[in-house]
């Protein structure tokens, strides 16, 4: 087993920084299409052996250091009992928005071991079949409940920020089934062999700093450490973190992660020396020629020196479009330019 990864995680030495992707498992790979082309992706997700095929491929292609399970952040929700459905055009769409109490109180906390086992056992297949740690994660209580309270993506989150401002205390009610939910899951998903877990924070930047320390990271906190106990590290992850960075802090998390918005190495000035650091490339830099693609990742992996630990990646998800020369040549870079 390469546990290179882990080592990073805890700010443990190692022998050159690893690197893995976010979204790795996606669309700008072949062989990905050619799974995908005979299901949904709601199916894919809830098929144990074909999730493990596509979470098994950037690893065997790109040659990173750590996989991460397929899967989508929005199947918590649909386990906690709202319907789930996938458009090509508009994107993830839920049923009936959270906009009050009666329809909050009808939530459930799931059971992962029935309402997601198929999570589980995707991930008990992977664990026979890696030689690289395997990540697995869950949405962020804020980020979850955007998409619980607008029933789809958003730009303005004019719905969510409403019941904040005017009705904090079912927010809070909501929040806090939210971020039970994602507890149970996470441990669920470390005792079926998870060995480490991520938490995406994916809408919590369009927050001012005030709101996100008031509305998003104390369930972040209490996520954390309930997790913390068991053993394993945890990443977190906030698109869009430049403003909130000290913030971040109060998570508790192992390793954050960094969005490619902000110069890493004043991140790491923010954060301290008590995090290791994960990023932060613009996902757009795997279209540069080669030798321009080295130079940035050269610069990332110098600043990043001064962090507890590194763990290169993305500054968000890899793109459809991206050529997979691309993504192979970053991980060679990554993998050269950070070897003795």
């Amino acid at each position: 087993m390469n546990d290179t990864f882990l080592k990073a995680c805890r700010g443990e030495k190692v022998d050159y920084t690893p690197v893995w992707l976010m979204r790795q498992a996606g669309r700008y790979l072949p062989e990905y299409q050619a799974v995908r082309s005979g299901v949904d992706f709601l199916t894919l997700c809830k098929t144990p052996e074909l999730a493990a095929t596509v979470t098994l491929q950037p690893v065997d292609i790109l040659g990173v250091d750590a996989a991460i399970l397929f899967s989508d952040i929005l199947v918590l929700v649909e386990a906690m009992g709202m319907r789930l459905e996938f458009s090509e055009k508009k994107g993830p769409q839920l049923s009936e928005p959270i906009r009050n109490r009666s329809l909050a109180e009808r939530l459930a906390v799931p059971d992962p071991e029935d309402d997601l086992s198929y999570v589980l056992e995707t991930i008990r297949i992977l664990r026979g079949r890696l030689n690289v740690p395997l990540i697995g994660f869950s949405g962020a209580p804020f980020t979850l409940a955007t998409y619980m309270i607008e029933g789809e993506g958003s730009k303005s989150f004019v719905n969510t920020k409403k019941m904040m401002f005017s009705s904090p205390a079912l927010f809070a009610y909501l929040m806090d089934k939210i971020t039970d939910s994602v507890i149970s899951y996470l441990k669920a998903q470390i005792m079926a062999g998870a060995q480490a877990v991520q938490i995406f924070d994916s809408w919590a930047g369009v927050l001012s700093p005030e709101d996100y320390r008031l509305f998003a990271v104390p369930y972040v906190k209490r996520a954390v450490a309930e997790l913390k106990n068991e053993g394993v590290p945890v990443i977190y992850f906030v698109n869009g973190c430049a403003g909130i960075l000290k913030d971040i802090r109060k998570s508790g998390a192992d390793v954050i992660g960094i969005d490619w918005r902000v110069d890493i190495g004043e991140a790491i000035k923010k954060l301290g020396k008590k995090f290791s650091v994960q990023g932060n490339l613009d996902p757009t830099a795997l279209f540069l020629p080669e030798e321009k693609l080295r130079e940035r990742v050269g610069d990332i992996l110098s600043k990043a020196e001064a962090a507890r630990g590194h763990i290169f990646n993305l500054g968000h998800g890899i793109l459809p479009e991206t050529p997979v020369e691309g993504a192979k040549a970053l991980v060679r870079a990554v993998h050269e330019l950070s070897s003795p």
